[in-house]
């Protein structure tokens, strides 16, 4: 207690450290502030979309905090932004000239980014329509929820949403210049855990009117500890392979000296993005089976999260993703010529291609079992649903939820220790530097 005390006190007396924490719980809470305000036109108490645990909707959801469900001026959350940043990553991965933008340097990167401002308003402004529709499908049988006249209505909502999902992604930037950094992926965090005080309360309560049922409750937390550590595993596991530099002589001056570093390959490469690509594919079949009668079918594989067929699926769908997001993220064939360039090699192999060929066999034999593990994440919530925790709580047992948690809580934490030990005081733990996953996805080289 005695260390956390002082620690505490040694982050709140750097004062640069001081003013990016107070920026970011007040860029935070007004983000809160702004997800239980109401879309103009809608009356909240006839007001029914709870989405929790359903499928696309139900992720876009928990990015948004509650705001979709609850239909919020920032209904669409950040997702709007997500989604056209990974459309441009892949861009410049697939498409030469924005390869050619990318190894721009800052310029490149100032261009890459004013062009997913600009997609995000389209992505917004399409998604904020769809919306309008989702809104008047759902309060169709209760008169009074919307009470505007659908034109203004439609308009006014479609400007507002647009706004929102702006403001939303100029509040991450804003974390991350001022804050303590990774604006978007803490936006998204809060709006996660804004869920669980409520179910959390919901789990405590369902297990409380049953006599022996706390047991079972603290059982429950205790798995729940369990598979936070493991998921701190999957994102900080590494492969390493060892790299010499030879020596270089310039003149009179020697350069290297046979330095021994080490190029950290990760078991997750992907993060929580074949997550995400796996719930959009199994969204998809839905929407063909949307009207069906039938309650039984195809179209409950692909929305029951407790069905084993579902998981079956989702699993393959997740493994599938891993190794083709890897595959286009991960290029062993620049690394080799990186590391050729700056005097490195792997001890035992020649450079060039052949380098190249072992990291690529290296990172084929790693990326199995950290796909299974991902895929192992992913329907750890159906599988709690099925032992009887709450829809709500089971989201916090696995999945992207916990894997964003996980991975932003890291990275806050090594921005913190990063400001403690370049001011010569003590780092958080004792045991070794926190890693975040900014840290591991840095080579060595």
């Amino acid at each position: 207690m005695k260390k956390l005390s002082q620690t505490l006190k040694n982050i709140w007396s750097i004062e640069e450290l001081r003013s990016k924490i107070l920026v970011t719980l007040l860029l935070i809470f007004v983000y809160r502030v702004g997800t239980h305000i109401v879309l103009p036109g809608i009356d909240p108490a006839r007001l029914s979309l709870d989405q929790s645990g359903k499928g696309m909707l139900g992720l876009i959801d928990t990015f948004a905090g509650g705001a979709f469900s609850q239909a919020s001026i920032f209904a669409l959350g950040i997702m709007p932004y997500i989604s056209a940043s990974i459309f441009m990553q892949l861009m410049t991965v697939l498409v030469p000239s924005f390869q050619k933008m990318q190894k721009e340097g800052e310029s490149g990167r100032k261009k890459i980014n004013q062009w997913t401002r600009y997609l995000t308003v389209a992505v917004t402004a399409v998604q904020a329509s769809a919306y309008v529709g989702y809104l008047y499908q759902m309060t169709g049988n209760t008169p009074g929820a919307i009470f505007l006249s659908k034109g203004i209505f439609t308009v006014l909502t479609v400007v507002l949403l647009t706004a929102g999902t702006l403001f939303v992604m100029w509040l991450g930037e804003k974390i991350t210049d001022k804050g303590l950094g990774n604006g978007t992926s803490l936006i998204i965090m809060i709006g996660i855990l804004g869920r669980l005080p409520q179910s959390f309360t919901q789990e405590l309560v369902s297990k409380s009117v049953r006599t022996g049922q706390i047991l079972i409750f603290i059982i429950e937390i205790a798995i729940l500890i369990a598979i936070i550590m493991g998921c701190i595993l999957l994102v900080q596991g590494t492969r390493k392979i060892n790299v010499n530099y030879a020596k270089q002589i310039i003149g009179n001056r020697q350069f290297g000296g046979g330095a021994r570093q080490y190029l950290p390959i990760k078991v997750n490469s992907a993060g929580v993005m074949p997550i995400i690509f796996a719930q959009a594919i199994m969204f998809l079949p839905t929407l063909l089976f949307l009207n069906r009668t039938t309650t039984g079918g195809i179209a409950d594989v692909f929305t029951d999260h407790q069905n084993l067929g579902y998981m079956a699926i989702y699993s393959a769908v997740v493994i599938g993703f891993t190794f083709l997001y890897t595959a286009l993220i991960f290029n062993p064939k620049q690394i080799a010529d990186n590391l050729k360039q700056n005097n490195g090699f792997v001890p035992g192999v020649k450079p060039g291609q052949p380098t190249a060929d072992y990291i690529g066999a290296i990172m084929d034999r790693i990326t199995l079992p950290g796909a299974v593990l991902l895929a192992l994440v992913g329907i750890l919530p159906g599988v709690a649903q099925r032992l009887g925790v709450t829809a709500g709580f089971s989201t916090f047992f696995g999945g992207t939820s916990m894997l964003i948690m996980v991975g932003v809580v890291l990275d806050t934490l090594q921005q913190i220790e990063t400001q403690l030990l370049m001011r010569q005081y003590d780092g958080l733990m004792k045991g070794g530097r926190i890693q975040g996953r900014q840290t591991m996805t840095q080579a060595s080289y």
